[in-house]
């Protein structure tokens, strides 16, 4: 449960609308075949603590949810109970993913209404679930894919998550690896549907555009993309949105779209104050990251000028630099964490910079080549 009491909410960004508003991330949901499993995955690999649990001990008869906390990031991990249901054929259709991205918000109600009136297409309507510790009030509506968007409601309520949840006690709680906050979440999308979600975006939820990169910024000698990246009014939510483009073989995003039989989640990038600490805690737990070439570091310096860090654990991990106008960043890419080459986490640690490592692109992208090469997709 969030406990902390809500600043006044900044407008960073003056030409988003802001009219819902937005305070965070309230949680991501992944439909997943087996809840228990992947629960103990993010707790060992990842660091999560566990936190909440939904499931026929609390009268669910249909699902089964694990929910894992770190920091300010909440994971519901969700398997059904029963042949048949809508759960089961998302994960049959694009395995283990993510389906809901629940935001905070002061109405869930108005926040729903607002967005159906300019356009957003219904996923349910608002909807109150009530237990001892109050009420929280929810709705949600579609977004690309099968992807949607939770409003959730929950200044009346004092549980521990939501109403039918129980807290989750467990005797195995690996230490935290010093995740903090979800700082964006990408998603992939078709051939020319980039610009249709970005409008959605300002359109329909008042965002506005916050960076673009073409083909020209996001290419290799064989493959090219291109995002839009769309923030709220006060830069605590941000959607990049990707889209192929052409180049001479086939491109991640066209790879995701074929594995994932559509456009989705592509990933989640968390964030840290030590990345360091961070990356080689999940390294020693088992964690695959993508590994760019050495050569890379040996010009690192002349490229993003003075940096805080030692250049040898960097290199030896494998963390990425880019600088912007405010500052620099590192970063770091994990192969995908499902069977399917679709989704993926990045850990980020931001020293000021406000940009997504424009200057890696190539370097990363040859590295996701590599790997498509080994899974003969390329």
């Amino acid at each position: 449960m969030i406990t902390e009491m809500k600043s006044t909410l900044e407008k960073i960004f003056p030409e988003a609308e802001d009219f819902l508003p937005i305070n965070g991330t309230d949680y991501v949901e992944f439909y997943v075949s087996n809840a228990l499993q992947a629960a103990h995955y993010y707790k060992t690999a990842l660091g999560f603590q566990s936190f909440a649990y939904s499931g026929l001990e609390t009268g669910n008869k249909e699902s089964q949810s694990y929910v894992v906390q770190q920091g300010k990031i909440r994971l519901v991990l969700t398997s059904p109970l029963k042949l048949g249901t809508e759960i089961g054929k998302h994960i049959d259709e694009k395995g283990d993913a993510v389906k809901a991205i629940a935001l905070w918000v002061d109405d869930a109600e108005k926040a729903y209404n607002e967005t159906i009136k300019r356009g957003a297409k219904s996923y349910f309507e608002p909807v109150v679930s009530k237990d001892e510790n109050g009420e929280v009030k929810k709705a949600a509506i579609h977004t690309y894919g099968e992807t949607v968007h939770v409003f959730v409601e929950r200044k009346n309520y004092n549980g521990v998550f939501l109403p039918g949840f129980k807290k989750w006690d467990s005797s195995y709680s690996p230490d935290s690896v010093g995740l903090k906050y979800i700082d964006h979440m990408v998603g992939n999308v078709g051939w020319n549907e980039m610009d249709k979600w970005a409008k959605f975006y300002r359109e329909v939820m008042g965002f506005a555009q916050l960076i673009s990169f073409d083909d020209k910024d996001i290419s290799t000698e064989y493959t090219a993309l291109m995002s839009k990246v769309m923030t709220n009014g006060n830069g605590r939510i941000k959607f990049p949105i990707n889209e192929p483009a052409d180049g001479l073989k086939k491109s991640q995003i066209e790879e995701y779209l074929d594995f994932y039989n559509g456009a989705g989640v592509q990933h989640i990038a968390v964030a840290t104050d030590n990345i360091i600490e961070t990356v080689t805690a999940m390294q020693s737990r088992g964690v695959e990251f993508l590994k760019v070439p050495s050569n890379y570091y040996d010009s690192l310096l002349d490229r993003v000028g003075s940096i805080d860090e030692d250049l040898a654990p960097l290199k030896e991990l494998g963390i990425l630099v880019d600088r912007d106008e405010e500052g620099y960043l590192l970063q770091i890419f994990t192969k995908p964490l499902e069977p399917r080459p679709t989704l993926f986490f990045e850990i980020i640690q931001r020293k000021g910079a406000k940009s997504f490592g424009k200057g890696n692109f190539k370097a990363l992208f040859e590295a996701i080549e590599r790997e498509q090469e080994m899974r003969g997709t390329l």
